[in-house]
């Protein structure tokens, strides 16, 4: 394919992507692709991951996982090979951008968790199935003439590198509620979960989106950051311990939020070390829980 014609298709798609979602019924498909499969959705408890996945005793384990009424679709595209899934996300957010989407949450690589599970168990596309560092999803959510739209794409290079992206389009069901969205009159953005580990020495694992994002909420007027801070008790220490390791990781977290711009006097610290156990044995891990909250 020339490198005209791609851009031709690539601004024919763009122009499309302008128009009101009810005119075109759905986001248009990225136009160096081919739709492969494309399913109709509509459940009265579709479930919708927003923190990264994993396979427990063959259960999917998600810290927040929401399931909402909706309708729509699912289509499977495989991108053409003189594109990439690098420029098809690109091309669904600058549509969704375009829309004033609120992105609900995003990841990229082994930060999503394993490929095999989000291919097998919770879009039911086993052609999705690739590598775990070469893997991405976003969710979002678009209002516009009276309704609420949810779009979740995931893409991903398979072992062959040929590479895939799965679409859902879907109108929200009445009564669907989305953590980002409702709670707090749409002024929460997060929650960023932040896996730490070291000593006086702490590691935050987290990504660069994540810092993207976390940086792009804060720097909204009148923004205040909730840095929340939690221990797994160890076998060999004492509730004392465990909160102070706690406190140390929450300590390290302000001053270095602080180097990147974020003041200490916008933050709000907590430190709950062990006092609060997830019922999710997974979520009771070392870790820092970042939320915005943005100003009435």
């Amino acid at each position: 394919m020339s490198i005209y014609l791609k851009a031709g298709l690539l601004f024919v798609g763009l122009v499309v992507a302008s128009l009101p979602v009810r005119a075109m019924g759905a986001l248009a498909p990225f136009p160096l692709a081919t739709v492969e499969v494309e399913t109709q959705i509509e459940s009265p408890a579709h479930r919708v991951l927003l923190s990264p996945v994993r396979e427990v005793n063959d259960e999917i384990r998600s810290e927040t996982v929401v399931r909402v009424p909706v309708r729509g679709t699912g289509a499977l595209l495989r991108i053409a090979e003189d594109s990439s899934r690098v420029e098809a996300r690109a091309y669904y957010r600058q549509q969704l951008q375009q829309l004033g989407a609120r992105v609900l949450y995003e990841c990229e690589g082994r930060n999503c968790g394993r490929s095999n599970v989000w291919a097998n168990q919770i879009f039911g596309q086993a052609t999705l199935y690739g590598r775990d560092a070469e893997q991405d999803y976003l969710a979002a959510v678009v209002d516009q003439d009276e309704r609420r739209l949810l779009v979740l794409v995931y893409t991903v290079t398979r072992g062959n590198l040929r590479e895939y992206v799965w679409v859902e389009q879907l109108v929200l069901g009445e009564g669907a509620s989305l953590p980002a969205v409702s709670n707090g009159g749409g002024r929460i953005r997060g929650p960023i979960v932040v896996p730490w580990s070291g000593g006086v020495t702490v590691r935050f694992d987290w990504s660069s989106t994540d810092r993207r994002h976390l940086n792009n909420w804060a720097a909204e007027e009148g923004a205040t950051v909730l840095l929340t801070s939690r221990t797994a008790l160890r076998s060999d220490e004492t509730l004392q311990q465990s909160l102070e390791r706690s406190g140390q990781a929450l300590t390290s977290m302000a001053s270095l939020l602080a180097k990147s711009g974020i003041r200490e006097d916008r933050q709000t610290q907590i430190n709950i070390g062990p006092a609060v156990q997830s019922l999710d044995p997974a979520g009771n891990t070392d870790r820092i829980e970042i939320l915005v909250i943005l100003a009435p």
